[in-house]
């Protein structure tokens, strides 16, 4: 059956989501991560309201597998511990990152289904390597601007090196398919352009999660590959040669050719790859104090968990007095543990954690079924590239955030649903018209509420940063209620010009998103309030 004319618009949309996600940044320094990561969250939230408005009213039945009843329950026990969460706003904030995704993840699978699968990856390929450019630039000192961070460089219009290595750690599999696949020279060029530049960055990048990730994600493709018997295919052993110059290339280039980043150490990339696995010094050693003291949390709360997006608020409670993981002022460096499965686990209560592991070793089995069942050859390489994305999906999410953020959200659940099999469902039930439409409202009405929300955010920096009068600072903080920074930098100002009546509001305000915090109680005692 041909796709409807709303599926190819929703394949559009979400290649165009996409794109915006990977180049969306705000020029306000003062801000400088949410400044990268509010843009792409009302993206994110905006493509997923969009697409559930087109594709939930056209579908006379909704069908499950065992994977979809545990993502349904995932997300249901991540909105109940957010209702108990101590700071609601920035639960509010990682649920919807979570419904967004999988909100794509759905809509994506009916996508594949419909036979739309390669127009869509193909679309991902070209947005994930476009937002890879740009932190190539950066890296060459090709482009010097406000829409670059030169913290954490080069990572482009994602503001942190690791944030770009982690996309292009989940867009080579997909790459090296469309190599597999092309049906034209200029295609199969071109995908071989984007594995040369994603390797290159990748080396440049320094980032451990992401190297471990594709090597992991390379290994568990090649032996299915050898399992099922591709090796055997002339197509696909003539058509490998490209990717494996490109990727020799590219790790020759990134070590070759000079560029304008200043590493302090005369050799980076070898010590990155001499500490890979180091966790006696340096950022493994931070990893692993930060991972014992979460799961510490995490046993205090297991049922439920902190609260989405809490790490922040309760991990200086339970973190000890030399913690890597903590600043100048007692808070957290990161506002989430550096690890998805961390997270989640200490965030979200062990029997979410529980579903959403399940979930995905679900869909690897399926997809490896699907793989080893099917014809095994360049034709229908999709069950092992889901195999692929996903353990890269696991492996850089053990290291870093990954379905914390809005871009690696999109890219990686969108990823996973298009490239889930075609079987017959688990659950299938035939809805009336009013249930779609009722669903579609729904999904529509929160995915406006989040992009309003994220909007809101973006607008108090906006206002914040570009107004430098106390009335306009105070209207930011009605704009962003739930801005610890905005209430404690307006609670400061206030206190400086001896305006405490006005300073104590905002003070306690930033005290109760952050009870943990010691500068809501030093700006309080200053003013003589407790």
């Amino acid at each position: 059956m041909e796709p409807s004319r709303a599926e190819r618009l929703a394949v559009v949309v979400i290649i165009a989501g996409a794109f915006a996600a990977a180049l969306a940044v705000l020029p306000y320094r003062l801000f400088e991560l949410d400044r990268f990561l509010v843009p792409k969250e009302v993206v994110l939230h905006a493509t997923a309201a969009l697409t559930a408005l087109l594709l939930l009213p056209g579908r006379s039945r909704l069908e499950g597998t065992p994977a979809d009843v545990l993502l349904l329950a995932f997300l249901g026990l991540s909105i109940v511990s957010a209702a108990v969460a101590p700071n609601p706003w920035l639960a509010i904030r990682a649920v919807g990152i979570t419904w967004s995704g999988l909100v794509l993840f759905w809509s994506a699978r009916e996508l594949g289904r419909a036979g739309l699968q390669r127009p869509l990856l193909l679309g991902l390929c070209i947005a994930a390597v476009t937002g890879i450019a740009t932190a190539l630039l950066q890296a060459y000192g090709l482009a010097d601007t406000v829409f670059f961070s030169r913290n954490r460089a080069p990572g482009g219009t994602f503001g942190n090196r690791n944030f770009a290595a982690h996309l292009a750690a989940l867009g080579l599999p997909i790459l090296l398919t469309v190599v597999l696949q092309a049906r034209r020279r200029r295609g199969y060029w071109l995908a071989v352009l984007g594995i040369l530049l994603c390797s290159t960055f990748l080396v440049l990048s320094r980032s451990r999660a992401a190297w471990i990730a594709v090597l992991a994600s390379f290994t568990v493709g090649g032996g299915l590959a050898i399992a099922g018997g591709l090796w055997r295919d002339a197509v696909a052993r003539r058509r490998l040669r490209g990717p494996l110059v490109a990727t020799v290339v590219g790790c020759a280039l990134a070590l070759g050719l000079p560029n304008a980043l200043n590493w302090r150490s005369d050799s980076p990339y070898s010590d990155t790859l001499r500490d890979i696995a180091n966790f006696q010094e340096g950022s493994g050693r931070g990893r692993l104090i930060q991972w014992t003291r979460s799961l510490v949390m995490a046993a205090h709360d297991p049922i439920l968990g902190v609260g989405p997006g809490n790490w922040p608020v309760r991990y200086p409670g339970f973190a000890q007095p030399d913690d890597p993981s903590l600043d100048g002022e007692a808070m957290t460096a990161n506002p989430w543990p550096s690890s998805d499965w961390v997270a989640f686990l200490s965030e979200r209560g062990l029997p979410a954690f529980l579903c959403l592991i399940l979930a995905g070793l679900s869909l690897f089995i399926a997809g490896t079924q699907a793989w080893l069942g099917g014809r095994r050859d360049t034709t229908d390489l999709a069950g092992l590239t889901l195999a692929m994305t996903l353990t890269a999906t696991v492996v850089v999410g053990a290291f870093d955030a990954v379905l914390l953020l809005p871009v690696p959200t999109l890219f990686a659940w969108v990823l996973l649903g298009a490239l889930s099999p075609v079987d017959e469902p688990y659950l299938a039930r035939a809805v009336r018209l009013r249930t779609r439409l009722g669903l579609a409202a729904l999904a529509v009405v929160v995915g406006v509420g989040l992009t309003v929300r994220s909007a809101s955010q973006g607008a108090a920096m906006g206002v914040f940063s570009s107004w430098g009068r106390l009335a306009a600072r105070a209207e930011a903080a009605r704009l962003d209620p739930g801005s610890y920074r905005i209430r404690i930098l307006l609670a400061e100002s206030y206190r400086r010009r001896g305006r405490c009546a006005d300073a104590i509001p905002q003070a306690r305000a930033a005290g109760r998103l952050f009870p943990e915090a010691p500068a809501p109680r030093r700006i309080l005692r200053g003013c003589g309030a407790r």
